[in-house]
C-alpha cells in the first residue's frame, strides 16, 4: 500500500451507512476506540468516552459557528445560481469568497440578486470561487440578512433542509463564520461536557472556520501534489497557556476533530510549544507528518480519498512510531469492518477515538 497514492485511501461504503440525521441524544452514537500502540479496538457509545480521559488531560474543541452559507440567487438575465460562502475576508463580514454555480456564467462585475439584495461579483478565483461584495455596513447587518436568506450548508450526501440548523451545530458554537460543522464535536452534550470536567479534565477552545480546505476533494493521484486551500484559524493566549500547563503537568492534549488538530498543529513549533495567534492555515497533514501538539484524536468516519482520512492515518501512524503503510491498511480495514457492521458514517455518523 502506497501512502502517497490516492487510491490507497479508498474503501467501499453502502449508501445506507451514510447517516441522514444525528443520533438522539447526541452522545448515544457509537464510538470506536482504537489504541494504536496496542492495536486494539473497542466498540462503545460516545457517552462512554469519559472512561478514556485522565485527570489533567485537556480537551480542545473548535468553537466555530456554522452560518447559513448556501445562498440562492438570480442573475441579471433571470438565470438561477447558487453562492456557497467559504471564507470571510473583512472584519465587517461584507466581502466573502464563495463557490459559484454555474461559475462560468458568473463573471467579475456581475450583480446577483439574493433575496432582494444585490451582491456584486468583485473578483474571479480558480476552482469556481468568486469574491462577493455585500452592500452592508456591519457584521450584525450581514448576519441578519443571512438568517433570512441563507440555507443551512448541509453536505450533498445529507438530504435535509433548514429544519436541521440546530442539529448541524455544536452545543458550544459561538464564533460565526464556518461553512461546515466540526462534526466530531456534534456528539457532545452539555451534560457530557460537565461529566468530563468533573473528572478533572479541562476544556479549551480554538477556532477554525471550515471552508474549502477541509471539504474539497483530493484529485491528484499523488496526494503530495494536492493544493489545499487555506482556512482561517485562531488560538487564544488562554488556550496556549492551558496547553502549556497540561504538558508541564503530564497531561494529554485531546483534539476533538480534525479541525481542532489542524489548528493546534498550525500554531505549534518543532518543540511542541504552542503560541497564540491568528492566521490562515494551509497545513496539509498526511502520513509521515510528525504531530507536535496532539496526543489523542476524536474524529468521525470520513469520506474515501479525503484529506480528513489522510490526517487520521497520519495521526495513527505517528502514535505507532511510523509503519505508515501498515497503519493505513489497518485503518481502511477498520472502516470496512465498521461499514459491514452497520456503523453510521460521515457528518451525522458515529465517532472514533484514536489514542
Amino acid at each position: 500500500m502506497n501512502i502517497y497514492d490516492l487510491s490507497s485511501y479508498d474503501y467501499s461504503l453502502p449508501p445506507e451507512n451514510i447517516a441522514q440525521t444525528p443520533a438522539s441524544p447526541r452522545d448515544s452514537s457509537r464510538l470506536l476506540v482504537w489504541n494504536v500502540r496496542d492495536d486494539t479496538t473497542e466498540s462503545r457509545h460516545f457517552r462512554d468516552i469519559t472512561e478514556y480521559f485522565r485527570p489533567g488531560d485537556l480537551l480542545v474543541l473548535n468553537d466555530t459557528k456554522v452560518i447559513p452559507a448556501r445562498l440562492n440567487g438570480t442573475r441579471r438575465n433571470g438565470g438561477k445560481c447558487e453562492l456557497f460562502l467559504l471564507r470571510n475576508l473583512t472584519s465587517d463580514f461584507t466581502r466573502w469568497e464563495a463557490l459559484a454555480r454555474p461559475a462560468r456564467k458568473i463573471r467579475e462585475g456581475d450583480s446577483v440578486d439574493v433575496g432582494g439584495v444585490p451582491v456584486r461579483i468583485a473578483g474571479v478565483l480558480p476552482d469556481g470561487v468568486r469574491v462577493l461584495d455585500f452592500p452592508f455596513t456591519s457584521r450584525d447587518e450581514f448576519l441578519s440578512f443571512l438568517d433570512m436568506a441563507g440555507n443551512v450548508p448541509l453536505p450533498p450526501y445529507i438530504h435535509g433542509d433548514n429544519s436541521m440548523r440546530e442539529s448541524y451545530q455544536t452545543v458550544f458554537a459561538r464564533n460565526e463564520g464556518s461553512s461546515a460543522a466540526p462534526t466530531a464535536s456534534l456528539h457532545f452534550t452539555p451534560e457530557l461536557l460537565s461529566r468530563i470536567r468533573g473528572l478533572g479534565v479541562r476544556t479549551a477552545y480554538v477556532t477554525l472556520h471550515v471552508g474549502l480546505g477541509t471539504f474539497r476533494p483530493v484529485k491528484t493521484q499523488d496526494i503530495r501534489e494536492h493544493d489545499i486551500h487555506t482556512e482561517h484559524c485562531e488560538l487564544s493566549a488562554e488556550t496556549a497557556r492551558m496547553i502549556r500547563e497540561c504538558r508541564e503537568n503530564g497531561g494529554r492534549v485531546i483534539a476533538s476533530g480534525t479541525t481542532s488538530a489542524r489548528t493546534l498543529e498550525s500554531f505549534a513549533d518543532e518543540g511542541g510549544n504552542v503560541t497564540a495567534g491568528v492566521k490562515d492555515t494551509g497545513l496539509f497533514i498526511y502520513p509521515g507528518y510528525k504531530f507536535r501538539a496532539v496526543d489523542g484524536l476524536i474524529t468521525n468516519f470520513h469520506l474515501p480519498q479525503s484529506s480528513l482520512i489522510m490526517l487520521v492515518s497520519a495521526f495513527a501512524s505517528d502514535r505507532a512510531g511510523g509503519h505508515e503503510e501498515e497503519i493505513l491498511s489497518r485503518l481502511i480495514g477498520i472502516y470496512e469492518s465498521c461499514a459491514a457492521e452497520g456503523w453510521r458514517f460521515f457528518s451525522f455518523g458515529d465517532a472514533m477515538l484514536v489514542v
